[in-house]
């Protein structure tokens, strides 16, 4: 199978490790414009872990489906670690799924904005509580290319906390 960049031996040790605990995942993204949910649609038994996701890019639609806080989201493009908690937190509920990852972030510099730094916010949920965030930084390159290392970046982060949570 063709992986196009994305950690599938990660994506497939997810898979079991919650495919063994019974659990399910679901995402809320902006930043990696759905590939989380490419990359889940490719592990071995998706349809047994993989709820679904949400991919909201401006304020309304993270408001409206992932009900962030607009005034707070108004302030900072949508990009904070409180913004990614939200939508983790929100996309766990909408889609009954004990899992929930977020994130949410620039992959590519907006200097009008005097963004220059390439770099994102991530939360991951367990059922009602936030277990992990933080923001991490990828090197210039394609859009496509930083979203792939947001992706699998997160991926990581994702297999270390369901192994070692709820268990």
């Amino acid at each position: 199978m063709i992986n196009y960049g994305y950690d599938l031996d990660i994506i497939n040790k997810i898979s079991d490790t919650l495919r063994h605990k019974g659990e399910t995942l679901a995402v809320a993204e902006s930043v990696t414009a759905g590939q989380l949910q490419v990359a889940f649609s490719l592990a071995d038994g998706a349809t047994q872990i993989f709820q679904g996701g949400v991919t909201a890019y401006n304020i309304g639609q993270k408001s409206r489906h992932l009900l962030i806080d607009p005034i707070h989201g108004a302030n900072c493009n949508c990009v904070s670690e409180k913004v990614a908690d939200q939508m983790a937190a929100q996309v766990v509920s909408l889609f009954s799924a004990d899992w929930g990852i977020a994130i949410t972030g620039y992959a590519s510099p907006v200097p009008e904005q005097h963004i220059h730094e390439l770099f994102a916010h991530y939360t991951i949920y367990y059922r009602d509580k936030c277990v992990k965030h933080e923001r991490v930084t990828a090197p210039h390159n394609d859009v496509l290319t930083v979203r792939l290392h947001f992706t699998n970046a997160v991926l990581r982060k994702f297999y270390d906390a369901c192994r070692t949570i709820g268990i």
